[in-house]
């Protein structure tokens, strides 16, 4: 998400840079020489140490691409030509079928990235991926993407209406690249009686599982209106038993500023 997202480098809240204003679309491909590894139905599909990373403007996340050589041919079978003239595969394990989910990259400028005979894999259409020997959680990790969890003291107040819903001058503030600063309350400073579980789960390669929480006031239902980590990835671990309020959704004052 770091380069080209956000406040990235060649995002458009990025820093100034010596040659210049960055241009409209930039893309950055880096060789990506971890091995990577996609299986679907018990079989191996993809096992490459020829990985190349694609950032390009407007997307949140790299785009993985690997030669078509590193990919099992006899699972592959091919699909219509699509609209942009690229070719497409299915992916065919014992009668189950990921049905096109393996993409060329076609592009007509002769300065786009050099990609021939490379190949994307739609990674939730695999059962599992590695990392190495490592299983990959949501989806594979950008190396420019960090999260750092800071102790403060800035005084967080939550609102909904007229009604304090959090307060705390202990908050963890998370800082996570690309996004605005997110501020985590000890679940003891949360008024916890108007929250209720929610059945939403968001899935985080950086921090770990989001298990969501509606807020009820005066009868009233926020849907999902906050989020806890509960079994945090190591960056987030500080972040524990604290829970964070979407400032689109309730008032977030922070020193006495609301935030929106």
């Amino acid at each position: 998400m770091s380069l080209v997202f956000g406040n990235g480098v060649f995002g458009p809240g990025g820093g100034d840079l010596s040659f210049g204003p960055v241009p409209e679309r930039v893309w950055y491909l880096e060789r990506w020489p971890r091995r990577m590894r996609a299986v679907l139905g018990g079989e191996v599909v993809l096992d490459s140490r020829r990985g190349q990373a694609l950032y390009r403007t407007g997307t949140p996340a790299p785009q993985f691409w690997f030669p078509l050589a590193d990919l099992r041919g006899d699972l592959l079978v091919a699909a219509d030509q699509g609209d942009d003239g690229g070719r497409r595969w299915s992916v065919v394990v014992d009668g189950r079928s990921a049905p096109e989910c393996v993409l060329e990259l076609v592009t007509s400028d002769p300065a786009g990235p050099p990609l021939d005979d490379h190949v994307t894999i739609d990674y939730g259409a695999m059962d599992r991926w590695f990392e190495e020997d490592d299983p990959v959680y949501a989806r594979p990790r950008d190396p420019y993407h960090r999260v750092d969890v800071r102790n403060s003291s800035q005084h967080v107040v939550v609102r909904h209406h007229d009604v304090v819903v959090a307060e705390s001058h202990r908050p963890k503030l998370l800082f996570e690249t690309g996004l605005p600063v997110r501020y985590y309350l000890p679940f003891d400073d949360v008024r916890i009686g108007l929250l209720e579980r929610s059945e939403t789960v968001s899935e985080c390669p950086y921090k770990g599982d989001g298990q969501h929480w509606h807020l009820v006031v005066g009868g009233q239902r926020v849907p999902d209106a906050a989020w806890s980590l509960p079994h945090p990835l190591p960056e987030a671990t500080t972040a524990i038993e604290h829970v964070c309020f979407y400032d689109a959704k309730v008032r977030v004052e922070v020193d006495g500023v609301p935030l929106r």
